[in-house]
């Protein structure tokens, strides 16, 4: 006797309401985009920055709206070097205190700077300064010795007057130095590593 089985039949497959999985998808996203503004903010603090040149005083290495890489970690490995440039917090007071400064480091713990009949001497050696277009047009400065993790700092631009530095308001401390300018990489035209 051959009787006829039923078959269960497959039941159709109800598709999940379209709202519901765009509304899985964007919260994916998101979080993706929330990891990725944490990852980049602790960059931005701990590793690197963006700095926008303000101002003539180093010039003509460095022009006004500049846009510069900042690496911050690298005096974490490593000490700050002769012709570095760095950022650093303004060590001045008064009314034309800036919160940063940009220039060059000139001289490092130990050497003895010195600026006579306006050529720059670091340890009794006249400097050979390629990145300058113009001899120190400002009084004669020193000489002083550097203390241990003592750093003198000036602009690249020796005009008269054009550089607020280490001849005003005296060598910084490592701490202050905040990281170091490593290329221009905006406007395109001016894009080199320092």
């Amino acid at each position: 006797m051959n009787r006829n089985v039923p078959q269960k039949k497959d039941r159709p497959v109800k598709p999940s309401p379209s709202g519901f999985s765009i509304a899985r998808e964007l919260k994916e996203w998101f979080k993706t985009i929330a990891v990725a503004l944490v990852i980049m903010l602790l960059l931005n603090l701990f590793v690197f920055n963006i700095s926008i040149v303000k101002g003539e005083s180093m010039q003509p290495t460095l022009i006004e709206q500049n846009r510069l890489f900042i690496n911050k970690i690298i005096y974490e490995f490593e000490e700050p070097q002769r012709q570095d440039v760095v950022v650093l917090h303004d060590p001045s007071n008064g009314p034309d205190r800036k919160e940063f400064l940009v220039k060059r480091v000139i001289g490092i713990p130990g050497d003895l700077i010195e600026i006579r009949d306006h050529v720059l001497y670091v340890n009794g050696e006249a400097q050979q300064e390629s990145y300058t277009d113009t001899i120190i047009e400002d009084p004669d400065f020193g000489p002083i010795k550097l203390q241990e993790d003592h750093y003198f700092v000036m602009g690249d631009n020796r005009h008269a007057g054009m550089s607020k530095d280490s001849r005003l308001f005296g060598s910084v401390i490592a701490d202050e130095i905040v990281g170091k300018a490593e290329f221009i990489f905006w406007p395109k035209e001016s894009m080199k590593r320092l």
